[in-house]
């Protein structure tokens, strides 16, 4: 059965999402580097990495149900921040803002009785519960970090873990926790 326009009309948009938070995070990705916190820039551009797959899932999703992929432009991210806290902070946003547009998707899918597209985009849902709570977690260590005015010795310590983050592609069988 093929896509409903309103739910090919929708998938599109988000694919267009997606693609914007890869740009996103790449964006924040070059400004740590700028800023030789090259931990903090490899945790971006993994991030940006999966973004980049989850605009490709929804596109061969909607190539597989006999819809049409339209791509859309994609606006130019920010690129300066005054902190890692801001960068964080907006990272986290972004991903709250995500979290409902997938929020929508899955009510769409819903409302078009769509249950293939509502099936696909619950692993978009627990995606979207790891993506909040990693961006928030790492706000929180940013803000322990200015609270106890440990500077740099501290964002030294949280560069190098977040330097550990690894890229893995997505498979038909990944799971959203296991990224």
């Amino acid at each position: 059965m093929a896509l409903k326009p309103s739910i090919e009309k929708a998938l599109n948009d988000q694919i267009r999402w997606e693609f914007y938070s890869s740009y996103l995070y790449l964006s924040m990705s070059s400004w740590y580097e700028s800023r030789s916190l090259r931990g903090f820039a490899n945790w971006e551009y993994v991030q940006a990495q999966e973004e980049r797959d989850h605009a490709i899932k929804i596109y061969q999703y909607v190539i597989s149900r006999g819809g049409r992929v339209k791509l859309q432009p994609v606006e130019a991210p920010p690129f300066e921040w005054k902190s890692p806290l801001e960068a964080f902070e907006m990272a986290l946003e972004h991903e709250q803002k995500v979290t409902s547009l997938i929020n929508e998707l899955v009510n769409l899918a819903i409302k078009e009785k769509d249950h293939a597209t509502n099936n696909m985009l619950q692993w978009f849902v627990d995606e979207q519960i790891e993506e909040e709570s990693d961006a928030g977690q790492i706000v929180e260590q940013l803000k322990m970090i200015e609270k106890d005015g440990g500077g740099s010795g501290l964002l030294y310590m949280l560069d190098k873990e977040l330097a550990t983050r690894v890229y893995t592609p997505l498979t038909a069988t990944t799971p959203p926790a296991s990224q």
